[in-house]
């Protein structure tokens, strides 16, 4: 049975990696997580419908098609092999003409998986292009603003115009602006993490974004 999957399979273009008992295909698996797996619901050691559920619970096994090979045919087996995971079944006796007519549909299932894999990529990776362009507008404000007040105090303590208790006075707000700036610097060390960036999320019409953390801040 073996063999004639092979041949099939290679006959369909593919490279067979073959295992002799289910211990052994579950650590090709864990090795090389192939986008096909075909399993025998009978193997030795782990049956197949254990190596289905460990591919699935996998963090790299959902998109792998499973495809299992059974002599049962009742309602209830596959029903069994349906719930372990697996994406489609084969009948015992297996002839090459059935083998080839389920690895279409593996096939062309493998191919819309990667489809949407690649979609949700760009969709993740628009997003944190979007974020990294709000978060310099946002930056324009919380950086400008204290910026700006911090300046000003420093050209009134030059300018020699203030008193002694002014000149105390507009020292404890240019401390107060730049720790404001600080602080928007040190939140802004989460983005340099691209997976941080591109968690954010929109939540109806608003960006779950907020560089102040105080819940208020317009980037919010």
């Amino acid at each position: 049975m073996r063999l004639l999957h092979e041949e099939v399979l290679r006959s369909c273009g593919h490279e067979p990696v073959v295992a002799s008992d289910g211990a052994e295909a579950w650590a090709i698996f864990e090795r090389e997580t192939p986008p096909l797996v075909i399993l025998d619901w009978q193997m030795p050691g782990l049956d197949g419908l254990e190596v289905c559920r460990r591919i699935r619970a996998h963090p790299e096994g959902d998109t792998t098609f499973v495809l299992v090979v059974t002599a049962r045919d009742g309602a209830e087996d596959l029903t069994t092999v349906l719930d372990a995971g697996a994406d489609d079944y084969l009948s015992k006796p297996v002839t090459p003409d059935n083998m080839q007519a389920r690895l279409r549909i593996a096939e062309r299932r493998i191919e819309v998986s990667r489809a949407r894999k690649t979609a949700e990529e760009e969709l993740r990776r628009a997003r944190y292009l979007a974020g990294i362009g709000e978060t310099t507008l946002t930056l324009q404000h919380e950086i400008n603003n204290p910026l700006a007040a911090l300046l000003t105090n420093v050209s009134l303590i030059r300018s020699g115009v203030l008193t002694e208790d002014e000149v105390a006075e507009s020292m404890v707000v240019i401390e107060e602006q730049g720790r404001r700036v600080a602080d928007v610097v040190k939140r802004l060390r989460q983005i340099e993490r691209e997976r941080s960036a591109m968690s954010v999320e929109y939540l109806g019409s608003q960006r779950m974004i907020d560089l102040r953390g105080d819940g208020t801040g317009p980037g919010k």
